[in-house]
């Protein structure tokens, strides 16, 4: 299957390098980052990770996407679609999401990457639906999905299965957006 790599006006959302692993490795430990997630990842996990989605691109073509500024070549982070098979009452469906190195946040890079993700599965990819999903205490994410137009429903909301009760993360929303509501944005 050809895998499909986007690009935007600053951004290049591209395939997978070797030489990633150091970048994913750096951004997903770093407690700023992964401050909305359960732990921190080793280089190990990080190297999984890498894999896990060069075989979602072998499969479907798309998954989540190597961020790099074109202005420099420099790796910032991670963006894109990714089929969720987690044991979630919403799966399977794809999903986007994004996570930035810190020293790029508030530049409107992950609206930038997130925009050409779902321009990306509805356009080109015809799906008929997105989900994004958080911990309902991720306020920096729950404003871009909102920015984007996705729509939380509450009754959608959910415990994860796979964060301990108890654990501030637990509670997620669940926001979706439909190739229709692509569609009428798009006007």
């Amino acid at each position: 299957m050809e895998r499909i790599e986007l690009e935007t006006p600053r951004l290049h959302l591209r395939a997978w390098h070797d030489a990633d692993l150091d970048y994913l490795h750096e951004l997903c430990s770093d407690p700023l980052v992964m401050r909305y997630f359960p732990k921190l990842l080793s280089r190990d996990e990080c190297a999984a990770v890498m894999a896990r989605s060069r075989m979602h691109f072998a499969r479907f073509g798309f998954g989540f996407w190597a961020l790099e500024l074109k202005s420099d070549g420099r790796f910032i982070g991670i963006a894109g679609l990714s089929w969720s098979r987690l044991p979630l009452p919403f799966c399977p469906v794809v999903e986007i999401g994004w996570r930035l190195a810190h020293e790029h946040w508030g530049q409107g890079f992950a609206r930038e990457a997130a925009e050409a993700s779902l321009a990306c599965g509805f356009d080109q990819l015809q799906l008929p639906e997105v989900v994004a999903y958080t911990a309902a205490i991720n306020d920096p994410s729950l404003t871009l999905m909102q920015a984007l137009g996705m729509r939380h429903e509450p009754e959608d909301d959910f415990d994860h299965p796979m964060i301990s009760e108890g654990d501030p993360l637990r509670p997620h929303v669940l926001y979706r957006m439909t190739q229709d509501c692509w569609a009428e944005r798009r006007r």
